[in-house]
């Protein structure tokens, strides 16, 4: 009966919904936990995202949208492949330059294996065929080792890190932006903005080194590096995710402080509604758009700027391999990479654009 209760009181679609965030709250905590994770529940999580997908964008009508921004997502990476290998190749020096230099026989065995002493048409069109099969090539500096495997081993960890900075910036951030304009010029408000000023100009470089020193050498609470746990997660998460935290919350406040001023939350106040009830449920619904364009690129900036994190805790993640790649002249691994980290920007702006419709029923993609 209790189960029968639920139909009537929830739709189809948002129990389904409830049991897909179900399922990635609990796929989220084993992670953080350190825990395996079963194979059922990747495909429940895989399966339930990939039907809510559908789903929202066929009753939205936006499967012509989608399918269009998808081909154009392709061509867009067909671009930047492109550009990177000619920039690549413009670059002064090569993959097998070094301060010894190598012999001249050796030195011709090791570009013909790589195909490095055929003209750059070739040489273009052999990692274009490759591509389309879903080789990304062999590493040049990891003697032997493809590409997709190196990927394969380090982007999940990038990933990890990511989403957990991003959970932790949209807990923190929005409700300290609504705090702070539901208390305007007040001594409250202030200390926030003084916060998320401080969030925004303190470097990753700085903070990092501090909270170590305090939390793990004064307080022993967590460990300094490596990435084996949840006590080694705190710290680099609260350090990737403190100026996205920053960002949100001036973004938020300025928002609501604009919609507060609007007819229909008057008229709520005039009703009698409860204050935090207008807050959450009207207002800050309508303020989430200036948010939620800035999360695109904040997605792909945690991911793309986690280097630094990265580097200082010792977590084993894709970030090292962007710089020292181009350090080495590594160009299948440079490709590689900047084709993930491109991808990913390019999803998380479609996912974007088609929660606009969700938080703003005016806006109709077409």
């Amino acid at each position: 009966m209790k189960v029968l209760s639920l139909f009537y009181v929830f739709s189809p679609g948002t129990l389904a919904t409830l049991c897909i965030c179900t399922c990635l709250s609990l796929t989220l905590i084993l992670s953080f936990l350190n825990y395996h994770i079963p194979y059922w529940l990747w495909l429940l999580n895989l399966g339930g995202l990939g039907t809510l997908f559908a789903y929202y964008t066929i009753k939205k009508g936006m499967l012509t949208y989608v399918l269009k921004r998808i081909l154009g997502a392709l061509f867009t990476l067909f671009i930047i492949s492109t550009i990177t290998f000619a920039l690549l190749r413009a670059l002064p020096g090569g993959p097998f330059d070094r301060e010894k230099t190598l012999p001249p026989e050796v030195k011709a065995n090791i570009e013909a294996k790589y195909h490095l002493d055929r003209p750059l048409l070739y040489q273009y069109g052999y990692y274009l065929s490759g591509l389309i099969q879903g080789n990304l090539g062999e590493s040049y500096k990891y003697i032997d080792r493809n590409i997709s495997t190196i990927i394969g081993e380090t982007l999940p960890i990038s990933i990890q890190l990511g989403i957990y900075a991003l959970i932790l910036s949209y807990l923190i951030g929005v409700p300290f932006g609504v705090w702070a304009a539901s208390r305007h010029n007040t001594w409250s408000d202030r200390f926030l903005m003084i916060g998320a000023i401080s969030g925004v100009s303190l470097p990753s470089f700085l903070v990092a080194p501090l909270l170590i020193l305090f939390f793990c050498f004064y307080l022993n609470w967590f460990e300094a590096a490596l990435w084996e746990g949840p006590s080694y997660y705190i710290l680099p998460i609260l350090v990737l995710g403190t100026r996205p935290i920053s960002f949100i919350a001036r973004l938020t406040r300025a928002s609501v402080l604009e919609v507060i001023q609007s007819d229909y939350v008057r008229t709520a106040k005039a009703k009698g509604l409860n204050g935090w009830a207008i807050l959450y449920k009207h207002v800050l619904k309508n303020s989430f758009l200036p948010v939620l364009t800035f999360s695109g690129p904040l997605i792909a900036g945690i991911l793309t700027g986690s280097f630094i994190v990265e580097h200082i805790f010792a977590i084993p993640g894709m970030a090292k391999h962007l710089v020292n790649s181009v350090t080495n002249r590594d160009y299948p691994l440079i490709l590689g990479v900047t084709l993930i980290y491109s991808t990913v920007l390019i999803f998380a702006n479609l996912v974007v654009d088609l929660l606009y419709s969700y938080f703003d029923p005016r806006i109709r993609l077409s």
